[in-house]
Order: C-alpha cells, then structure tokens, then sequence
C-alpha cells in the first residue's frame, strides 16, 4: 500500500524534460533516460532473461538485507527469482544506457542477484571494470557459472556481506556505484557514507527501491539532503545521485 500511495504521489509531482532547466539533467533526461535506439545489446539482455526463465535450478538462498516482498522459501525457483528479485527487462535496458551515456569505466554493485544489472553495466563497455558483491554464496556461484557463456569477462564476482567486501575493496575510485540490495533504511545510510570516499566528482550513484518502504524512502531523503550530494533524479524505483561541484543543488522527480 504504501508504493502504491508514494507512486500516485510521485505522478503528480513528477515530470519529463520540459520541467528541466539544468543543461546536464536535461541531457541525461533526453539522450539517456528517454533514450529510445534500439541497442544489439537489448537482445542479448533479453536472451539472458530468457535463459533465467526456462531455468529449472532451485537455489538455497541467504538473504542479509531485508528479502523478498514475495519469496519467502529459503530454497527459490531461479525462473521465480527472475521475476521478483532481478532487474527488470526496462531496468536492465536502462542500466546499460546510463554505462553507454556516462562511459564508465568502473562500476561498483552492492546485491548482484541473477546478474541482470551486471550484465547489462559489463555489456556497455568491454574494458570497465565490474566489481560485484552478493551475500548469498549459491546465488553468486549460480550466476557466475551462467556468466561463463556469455560475452564479456570484466566481472569479478565477491561474496559476503557489504560492510566486510566494501572494506576490502582495493579500488581507491568507483565511476557509479549501484545500490541493489538490503533494503534497509540504516544499513543504506551505512553504505552510502562508507562509500563517499571512492566517488569523484564525475560519479553516479544509483539506488534501487527508494519506495520499498517508509524506511527507504527516509534513507532516499536522507542522502538527498546530504552535503556532498549536488543533484539527484528520483525516477520512482530508480534514484540518482550526483556530486558534481559545479551544479547547483537540485533535485527533480522524471517521468519514464
């Protein structure tokens, strides 16, 4: 009830590119989120999917954050998982737009799941780097195995829990960090402050289910007003944020 609520709110408070009036959101607004060029890579996202639908593995899993609204069975069916506790096929494709448009070259990922939105931030660019952390070793092992036959190989896959991987991660910078998992208004709060430190001025993070709950969307507030933060763009299950020194505070609500 309460997504339900925050969304219809959302729709009357949201807007598209001709709300904007900031050069650099209306960019990422225009040639980014409603980009609409039908990538190769699209196809190779959706063969994916396709893949982790017709899957007949059952996976026991290890949930360290908040879980599944839906699956509550420790032992998951992987085509089940696909559908509740995986990028969408309009996430996914968005994910790779935001690597393609902002070049990244590094990308860190809290919560790899069935690799979806790891696949589609490797399949953007070839030569960057993916570091992946999921807490749930059979899960990882699972999606890694996968990840053998596809086309990429710059994916190093972590296992553990966030606070432990992130302190051992060698990498001083992080081009875009993505936020996918333990939807916790606390422990969101944690990993975003203990990751500032690897962002640049150039760096996006991005947060998934900012309106899971009352509680995530305190966290989304939260780091909105956040003094290093500059600009955000909320898209409802998608929040972004940037730290670019030379733009004014400004957060806005967008429309997909």
């Amino acid at each position: 009830m309460y997504q339900l609520i925050s969304y219809i709110k959302f729709l009357f408070s949201s807007t598209n590119q001709h709300g904007v009036h900031s050069p650099f959101v209306y960019q990422f607004v225009t040639k980014c989120l409603y980009d609409k060029n039908k990538y190769d890579a699209y196809k190779k996202l959706q063969n994916y999917r396709k893949t982790l639908k017709k899957s007949k593995e059952k996976l026991q899993v290890t949930d360290l954050g908040e879980g599944s609204k839906i699956l509550d069975n420790k032992v998951r069916k992987v085509s089940k998982m696909v559908k509740t506790s995986s990028s969408s096929k309009k996430e996914a494709k968005l994910l790779y737009r935001i690597a393609k448009f902002f070049k990244l070259d590094s990308v860190l990922e809290l919560g790899t799941s069935l690799g979806m939105g790891t696949y589609a931030f490797a399949l953007a660019n070839k030569d960057s780097k993916i570091t992946t952390i999921e807490g749930c070793k059979n899960t990882s092992n699972f999606t890694k195995s996968l990840f053998h036959n596809l086309d990429v190989s710059n994916i190093n896959f972590k296992i553990g829990a966030f606070s432990s991987e992130i302190k051992s991660l060698d990498e001083t910078q992080f081009d875009c960090i993505y936020f996918d998992g333990h939807h916790n208004k606390e422990a969101t709060i944690q990993y975003f402050e203990t990751l500032l430190p690897k962002a640049h001025n150039d760096s996006i993070f991005i947060f998934d289910d900012i309106y899971w709950s009352k509680e995530m969307t305190e966290a989304w507030e939260y780091i909105k007003s956040h003094k290093m933060v500059t600009v955000t763009v909320d898209c409802f299950h998608l929040g972004f944020v940037f730290f670019r020194k030379e733009q004014a505070k400004e957060h806005f609500k967008i429309r997909l």
